[in-house]
């Protein structure tokens, strides 16, 4: 890891274990916006103003979905390109969930890399207006990828991807029942959704796993062992409302800590 980048991440490591008051399809995302936002600081809000004012919002669930829609816009090809992989990370497969950066994110070419890279160019004052307002875009989206379990998932499967099951009597697949379709069971909109996760008692964060010295590869790896609990993967392959009120609850879980820790990124990259 760089020196010049260690101070910050041995200040998010101390945040991560205090208390705190197409990963996630576009619900999930607006909501760990919208909860990340309720917990900034005045300079993190301020500065968050100053970059979206030319997207004519203050809102951060706004641009939230922004890195997954990039790939319908034929001006935007090349960064989708280059992004695409970014937005996940895949491990071995069987029950390992240790993160070997040479083999799982060669050339930072997965969501840790990704978020390390856009952290750093938010961060830096001396990037233009434009390169920190697309950082933050990404900042946002990846820190909401990476706490979705199938975005941290297995070669083997594709995340999920390859797992077909029937949800709510229709075709799916796994990443997709996780992506969205837990979260939709709620029937509730982002902005009522934040409210319902934001009210409950303050989430506690996760300890940080020994030996990384790295938080973002311990969000990725947080995320792997939960694929890994018994009846993630379900025996059948037809969902029913008992699978969504086993995991819904974990999925909240992931979204409160999502934005707590987005939160706490901002507050730290954003500082005057």
């Amino acid at each position: 890891m760089p020196v010049s980048i260690r101070p910050f991440v041995f200040a998010l490591a101390m945040v991560m274990v205090a208390p705190m008051a197409r990963a996630w399809g576009p619900l999930g995302h607006s909501v760990v916006a919208e909860l990340a936002q309720r917990h900034l600081s005045p300079a993190a809000e301020a500065e968050v103003e100053r970059l979206l004012a030319p997207e004519h919002t203050r809102a951060l669930a706004d641009v939230a979905n922004w890195p997954d829609q990039i790939q319908n816009d034929p001006a935007q090809a090349a960064l989708w390109k280059q992004t695409r992989g970014q937005h996940y990370v895949n491990f071995r497969g069987g029950s390992a969930c240790d993160y070997v950066p040479p083999r799982d994110c060669r050339d930072g070419r997965c969501v840790v890399g990704g978020l390390q890279h856009y952290v750093d160019v938010l961060a830096d004052r001396r990037q233009p207006d434009a390169a920190r307002r697309e950082a933050l875009k990404f900042v946002v989206h990846f820190v909401g990828d990476i706490h979705q379990p199938l975005h941290a998932g297995y070669r083997d499967d594709k995340g999920g991807n390859n797992h077909q099951v029937q949800f709510d009597g229709k075709g799916s697949n796994l990443h997709r029942v996780w992506d969205s379709g837990l979260l939709s069971s709620r029937g509730l909109d982002w902005r009522a959704y934040a409210q319902v996760l934001d009210a409950a008692p303050p989430v506690r964060l996760p300890a940080p796993i020994a030996p990384l010295d790295d938080p973002y590869a311990q969000w990725a790896e947080e995320s792997c062992r939960i694929t890994a609990e018994t009846g993630f993967y379900p025996a059948g392959h037809k969902l029913g409302q008992d699978y969504a009120a086993a995991w819904r609850p974990v999925a909240e879980q992931r979204l409160r800590e999502a934005g707590r820790r987005l939160a706490a990124v901002l507050n730290l990259a954003l500082a005057k």
